[in-house]
């Protein structure tokens, strides 16, 4: 009984040992608009292309290697219009091989990139270790049907220019300008299931909330509760919502603020990332709209965001 006792005292302290720092932990809540660049490892092909010797390359082929080398920009390679160049391709499983000249080659370069971006919401800056996460979901890149993984990326800071309003079964969307004339305000180190995460490199920008303790999904309260995100310009605000859903890693909510129902129509795309405030704790981050009701959205907590983060 004693051994007993022990074992399990020693799996409770240690579940409180690994459990306490994040309970303890203090974030920023930001709500920015935000600009994202990712550069990919590799070049992706973003149509299907016939080529000449009849052979396909296809969308979201993964280029490895040109004649054996690896190949850092398609642009700066020069290569005479005759001269035949073999690729090697990722699709899906299995690595593919063809042939091309070298006009071809050139030719091909349109069809492929390595560059991604988009634009989402800065979710919390922790003051202490000064790193950021974002989004609350992954980037995913429709034009090659690919989750980017990150050679190196940078993040702005942007303005809202106009508001395309949801309306039921078609999302609106924020239309913005980034502001990199005035340098990256982070790097980007991650692409994970609930945000992109990295080091930020400006000093702290203005909050509306000083840090707040975050709290998990079981401490969360149906009823009100506030979203922090920018509809106009840089200007960060708040909006009331209500949650009418909780369980352990997310939650559901509706807009109940007259004014962002006014002039959004609800959740738009754009405000993935926006972070939700309870009583002065920071709960979690916005994640998706509800297509047919846009006023309903659904939210990560906060603490299960955190755990997705690299760092």
């Amino acid at each position: 009984m004693k051994r007993l006792f022990h074992s399990l005292l020693l799996v409770w302290l240690t579940l409180f040992t690994f459990v306490m720092p994040i309970e303890a932990k203090k974030l920023i809540p930001m709500g920015h608009t935000i600009s994202v660049q990712l550069q990919m490892p590799h070049y992706y092909v973003i149509n299907d292309v016939l080529l000449n010797s009849g052979d396909w390359l296809r969308k979201s082929d993964q280029l490895l290697k040109v004649d054996g080398q690896d190949i850092q920009a398609l642009k700066d390679q020069k290569i005479s219009s005759n001269k035949s160049v073999k690729l090697v391709l990722q699709r899906g499983e299995k690595q593919h091989t063809v042939q091309v000249t070298g006009n071809e080659f050139q030719q091909l370069v349109s069809f492929m990139k390595n560059q991604t971006d988009g634009v989402g919401t800065l979710t919390y800056i922790d003051p202490e270790r000064l790193e950021y996460g974002a989004l609350g979901h992954q980037i995913f890149d429709h034009s090659i049907d690919v989750t980017p993984k990150v050679l190196k990326g940078s993040l702005y800071l942007a303005n809202i220019a106009q508001i395309k309003k949801s309306r039921p079964g078609e999302p609106g969307y924020k239309i913005s300008s980034n502001e990199r004339h005035e340098g990256e305000v982070g790097n980007v180190l991650s692409n994970e299931a609930y945000g992109i995460f990295g080091k930020w490199q400006q000093p702290l920008q203005q909050s509306l909330y000083p840090p707040l303790e975050i709290i998990h999904g079981n401490e969360i309260k149906i009823g009100p509760a506030k979203m922090l995100t920018s509809i106009e310009g840089s200007k960060i605000e708040s909006f009331s919502i209500n949650i009418h859903k909780v369980t352990n890693e997310t939650f559901q909510f509706t807009v109940t603020d007259e004014r962002l129902l006014q002039k959004t129509g609800g959740i738009i795309q754009g405000m993935s990332g926006s972070p939700i405030i309870q009583n002065d704790q920071f709960i979690g981050a916005v994640t998706h709209m509800f297509v047919e009701e846009p006023q309903k959205g659904a939210a990560i907590t906060i603490v299960e965001m955190i755990k997705k983060s690299p760092n």
